[in-house]
């Protein structure tokens, strides 16, 4: 017969042998754990708690987006080639004009003003760029008069250009012009903004090598 205190050391012993068998069974039954689903020990992360997968943009992706070109007109930039935004933002202002289709009549008329030179070697200036339309709301009778007097060209032509770049966040206000007996008034916030009170921005914050273009649905006339 087994004494008391023999069957408390067998108790013991058998407890010993149990212990590690019950601890590598559970290690197995968790690493087998289908993928994809959760254990009490190491709760899965979905990719909503991710830190990865937040919403929040960073400022630097903010600060691309106000750097973009806005405004319904841009749709009509050309994609690709000089003419595109990448291809403008190489060469300064007057030779990225005239690589863009919108803008061929101006470029002829900054040409017979002689101020190819002028708007190229400036720096950091804002050009108001009226497209080929803006020009055609002109008559032509005095559309050809105008681009026959290089004076009163000049005087027009000046008059679209501000010496300090304009962010859209500076835009509204009353700017000088390298015309110095005319200046401009910009109205509006956001993406909506009018020149003069007339000329609507098209498409706005265009970059070239030394200047931003906002290019504008009409002529900025010399007020009588």
């Amino acid at each position: 017969m087994f004494t008391t205190s023999r069957l408390a050391r067998l108790a013991i012993a058998a407890a010993a042998l149990t212990l590690p068998l019950s601890v590598a069974a559970c290690g197995a039954e968790t690493a087998a754990a289908p993928a994809g689903q959760s254990t009490s020990s190491a709760p899965s992360m979905s990719a909503s708690s991710s830190p990865m997968a937040s919403p929040s943009m960073s400022p630097s992706a903010s600060a691309s987006m106000a750097d973009a070109p806005f405004g319904a007109a841009c749709s009509a930039v050309p994609k690709t080639g000089k003419g595109s935004f990448d291809g403008m933002s190489a060469d300064p202002v007057a030779t990225a004009a005239s690589n863009n289709p919108l803008l061929s009549t101006l470029v002829t008329a900054v040409k017979k003003a002689g101020l190819v030179d002028t708007l190229n070697n400036a720096e950091n200036i804002t050009v108001f760029a009226p497209t080929n339309d803006a020009f055609a709301k002109i008559d032509k009778k005095t559309l050809d008069k105008v681009l026959a007097d290089k004076e009163m060209l000049t005087a027009i032509l000046t008059e679209h250009v501000v010496g300090e770049k304009l962010t859209p966040m500076t835009l509204a206000g009353d700017h000088d012009t390298l015309n110095k007996a005319q200046g401009v008034t910009v109205e509006g916030s956001g993406e909506n903004f009018t020149v003069n009170g007339d000329a609507k921005v098209l498409c706005g914050n265009v970059q070239t090598a030394n200047a931003t273009v906002y290019i504008i649905d009409t002529v900025l006339l010399p007020k009588s």
